[in-house]
């Protein structure tokens, strides 16, 4: 183990749903794991050479375990196949420490959790934390079937089962998600936490910004990066403040992929604009914002970005490197 990363062994390895494996991660000598706060992720570096980031759907309390679930994507680039084929109990795989980029608003106030589909990862967590803080919660689970949902018989055990609402796109009307009726009934002290397929997220976080919630009530964590069109991408050039080097980005390779090949060291992970791994301090200059990790608000600030996926739209930036 070292300050960043830490080698855990795969104690078990179980089938939670189609296409949904759940792995429970424990240390080597059976002591309790580093601690981590409800929505944290860890960076697992797959046998593959893959690093990708899985939310803990484990309590925070409980320490001598990290569990996350995989869902293996039909169009995966290595990673989530690498996990359900590479991966089986008694594996020793390599692990970041937690990292949080999906914390719980604090204060007097209700949590209202919407997860959809493998989503329901860090929001399993966030249940489980504030029904041992005595928070006040509702979580509203929505899948495609439930033979497709992970956890269900879980959920329906905890408890704090009365809190949770399943909503399933094969079943009955009644039990479909009344977005509008949620989202339109909520109190002003409510925060709104939102993880799962890109589509669900902005469906959800396009109707709560039309009925005015204010952004730092919306809460939201994906998990991948839809495809940007690269066609019309240019060139322009990097200063780095800290030491007055010039770097030339071209249009075929990414920023981080341009320091790198200058000698310039940027810790990158995902490379996808989702994990906030690279995120950097702009000082001057107009970033093209790419990303997922930054709010609207946060990018019209333009005073930073992630140069793992984002680019500029003018002729320099100046970065805090």
């Amino acid at each position: 183990m070292n300050d960043s990363t830490m080698t855990l062994r795969v104690a078990r390895r179980t089938v939670e749903a189609d296409g949904i494996v759940s792995f429970e991660l424990v240390s080597l000598d059976g002591r309790d794991l580093p601690a981590f706060d409800a929505g944290s992720h860890i960076d697992v570096h797959l046998p593959t050479g893959y690093v990708r980031q899985y939310s803990l759907c484990s309590a925070p309390h409980e320490r001598t375990r990290y569990q996350i679930a995989v869902l293996r994507e039909p169009q995966s680039r290595g990673g989530s196949a690498g996990m359900h084929e590479a991966v089986e109990e008694g594996a020793e795989l390599r692990v970041s420490r937690p990292r949080n980029h999906f914390a719980l608003a604090s204060g007097q106030i209700t949590h209202l959790l919407l997860a959809g589909g493998i989503g329901l990862t860090p929001l399993l967590c966030m249940a489980q934390h504030l029904d041992q803080e005595g928070g006040d919660f509702e979580l509203h689970y929505c899948a495609r079937s439930r033979s497709r949902a992970a956890f269900v018989e879980r959920l329906a055990n905890e408890p704090w089962s009365g809190r949770v609402q399943f909503h399933f796109d094969d079943e009955n009307d009644q039990q479909r998600l009344n977005l509008d009726c949620l989202l339109k009934e909520a109190s002003s002290s409510t925060h709104l936490y939102v993880c799962g397929p890109q589509g669900f997220m902005n469906v959800v976080l396009d109707a709560a910004r039309a009925k005015c919630w204010p952004e730092n009530r919306l809460h939201y964590e994906f998990f991948s990066a839809p495809g940007v069109d690269t066609s019309s991408d240019g060139t322009f050039e990097v200063s780095l403040a800290r030491t007055g080097k010039t770097v030339a980005i071209p249009a075929d390779r990414t920023v981080t992929q341009a320091l790198a090949d200058a000698g310039v060291d940027v810790p990158v992970s995902c490379e996808q604009g989702i994990c906030g791994t690279c995120l950097t301090r702009v000082l001057d200059g107009e970033p093209d914002h790419r990303d997922l990790f930054l709010s609207p608000e946060e990018q019209a600030r333009n005073d930073q970005f992630l140069p793992c996926c984002s680019r500029s739209k003018s002729r320099r930036l100046v970065l805090d490197l």
